[in-house]
């Protein structure tokens, strides 16, 4: 959609196909439905991408602010949050939907819902592209296309890969596709007493003795393992190593261990029990099942526990490791990752550098980020680029024919 709003900038006859009965289902989905579109931490070094120089480049043009600009141009105004979250000021992904709606068809847009592209080729004249709708199949013939058809996640919203092929006909290659941004499942142990529970930790995913990645999130422990972005921002590595002998690291003190160190240590008096002094941290069942791991009388002083009895509580509440046993499906994850390496295309633009006249956007690049709206800043700036780009070049065609 913002491609096709950009190029129409230029003039021209622009075309959407979309396989849905209505456009930006997917989108509607995003941030609970509030539609999380860009995050202050937007950085190449978030993002899984094969060549950290081209995401650089990238979003020295599309940043934050570059953004921001393109959706108050919209009628998208937004609004952050403490922890630097962007959200529509409407906080309504369904408002956001229908204001790229309206803009589509404010500009003369062809808009083809409920359509299935089959497959497109290169042509003489440019791209032929092999559709059917409402039983009736056509092929046409298009000067130059844009393909940000998504890559497996969420296959209910129509995300299935089906135009990969297509791609791979043209000289692209295709990186193997797996589910990210989903549940990572692993052998709970004792850990299935807290099922339901939430905390706030640092999360780092480990093969052996070599860290593969860390981040920091809220995570809720469920029957096979856990969710919540504190580890499904680490969940694209266990898909990528499917046969490996993975663990996964959880520091549940991390966020508070400053205050906690201080009572620890004696440098801030704290007269109160153990059970009490971690009632500050956490719920009465999660404090009770930390302080009965370790081994320890909740009645202790907090600020009077021995060097060894401060290892044992440090070891269950900053040091709990869990045997990954894999991470979650296409279908209950945000993203995927694999599909063409950004190196193929021109990331100022997004143009194939091997098939002119071809762009790819979104998830159809081998880029993936992390929860915050990482991701939804890639899909809309990729195809904010495209159709930047596809304006200027009508824009020329213009100016030579007069």
């Amino acid at each position: 959609m913002m491609a096709a709003i950009q190029a129409a900038e230029g003039g021209g006859r622009i075309t959407v196909f979309e396989h849905n009965p209505i456009v930006g289902r997917k989108l509607l989905v995003t941030g609970s439905s509030r539609c999380n579109l860009t995050n202050d931490a937007v950085d190449a070094t978030a993002y899984y991408c094969e060549d950290q120089a081209w995401m650089e480049s990238f979003l020295g043009t599309f940043g934050v602010e570059e953004f921001r600009r393109a959706l108050d141009r919209l009628g998208i105004p937004t609004q952050k949050t403490e922890d630097g979250w962007y959200y529509p000021r409407s906080e309504s992904a369904q408002a956001v939907v229908e204001i790229l709606g309206e803009e589509l068809a404010k500009r003369g847009i062809e808009l083809r819902v409920a359509t299935h592209v089959i497959s497109f080729a290169k042509k003489d004249k440019g791209f032929e592209i092999e559709s059917t709708a409402l039983g009736s199949h056509r092929n046409e013939i298009f000067d130059l296309l844009v393909i940000g058809a998504g890559g497996k996640a969420y296959p209910e919203l129509g995300s299935r890969g089906e135009l990969f092929g297509a791609l791979e006909n043209l000289g692209h290659h295709v990186q193997a596709l797996l589910p990210a941004l989903g549940a990572i499942f692993a052998d709970l142990g004792a850990f299935k007493e807290l099922k339901g529970q939430r905390f706030d930790v640092l999360a780092s995913i480990w093969h052996d003795q070599e860290r593969l990645g860390q981040t920091t999130g809220n995570i809720i422990i469920n029957q096979g393992g856990f969710n919540g972005p504190g580890v499904m921002n680490l969940s694209h590595l266990v898909a990528l190593r499917p046969d490996a002998n993975l663990t996964l690291r959880l520091n549940f003190i991390a966020p508070f261990w400053s205050d906690l160190a201080d009572i620890l240590t004696g440098q801030v008096a704290h007269p109160r029990s153990l059970r009490a002094g971690l009632l500050r941290y956490f719920t009465p069942k999660a404090a009770d099942f930390f302080i009965r791991q370790a081994g320890l009388n909740p009645e202790f002083k907090l600020n009077a526990l021995s060097e060894e009895q401060i290892r044992l509580l440090l070891e269950v509440t900053a040091e709990a490791k869990f045997h990954v046993s894999g991470a979650g499906s296409f279908r209950n994850s945000q993203v995927s990752v694999g599909g063409v390496p950004v190196g193929e295309v021109d990331p100022l633009s997004m143009e194939s550098r091997l098939v002119p006249g071809l762009y790819l956007v979104g998830e159809t690049l081998d880029v993936a980020g992390p929860c915050g709206g990482f991701n939804l800043h890639f899909a809309f700036g990729s195809g904010y680029l495209a159709g930047t780009h596809l304006a200027g070049l009508q824009k020329q065609k213009s100016k030579e024919r007069t």
